[in-house]
């Protein structure tokens, strides 16, 4: 599929292509006492989007968004947990793995865009929809839900369609990572695993002795 879409790119007349590329702040918020580990597979580093024109007034364009996903998830996570680890495979059993709490695996099921057709105003929009699964060192489940990010060109002012197209990227992504930040902790298998971190120390202290 990506040998075709590369043929595709080169076969297309004036075909546009974004590199997304942007700053992610790293998130104000109190680190949570976990270590993490996280884990890109080859798809997610490399992730593009790619749309092949369907008439001779459009433009095949080809967006790619790897190299600022894994930007902005290094970013968000660092400031979110007390540490993160990366993981050079996915956890499976009998692996020998890093001393984390728990693995991250995330990845981009869904991308799309919208482009002004037939007006000169450039202001795009993107939508995605992210998966995550966390994992325990040996593979097993811990959680696994999705969620969706938004981004749309602020203005009309732009120099070009390739910059408005990036921007609406970089709005989408930085979205993407106010929702996990805000929404981590709120996933029910996410606050039971974390409950069930505590509940050791909890009993490891015993009942208070009565007087």
């Amino acid at each position: 599929m990506l040998l075709l879409a590369a043929l595709l790119l080169l076969a297309g007349c004036g075909a546009k292509e974004v590199v997304v590329a942007g700053r992610f702040p790293e998130p104000t918020m109190s680190k949570l006492p976990l270590t993490l580990g996280v884990w890109y597979d080859d798809a997610f580093r490399q992730h593009e989007f790619f749309d092949e024109a369907k008439g001779r007034a459009e433009t095949d364009w080809l967006v790619r968004t790897g190299e600022a996903q894994v930007q902005l998830w290094d970013t968000l996570l660092a400031g979110m947990f007390e540490r993160v680890v990366p993981m050079d495979a996915r956890p499976a059993p009998e692996q020998m793995n890093p001393a984390v709490d728990a693995v991250l695996i995330p990845r981009v099921d869904e991308l799309q865009y919208a482009i002004p057709a037939q007006t000169n105003i450039k202001v795009y929009e993107i939508w995605m929809r992210y998966a995550f699964e966390l994992v325990t060192t040996q593979g097993e489940t811990i959680a696994d839900w999705t969620m969706t990010a938004y981004g749309k060109t602020p203005t009309a002012f732009l120099q070009s369609d390739e910059a408005a197209v990036n921007l609406a990227a970089v709005v989408a992504l930085r979205d993407a990572g106010a929702h996990f930040a805000t929404s981590f902790t709120r996933v029910p298998e996410v606050t039971a695993w974390m409950d069930a971190l505590d509940a050791p120390t909890t009993m490891a202290a015993g009942p208070e002795t009565p007087r």
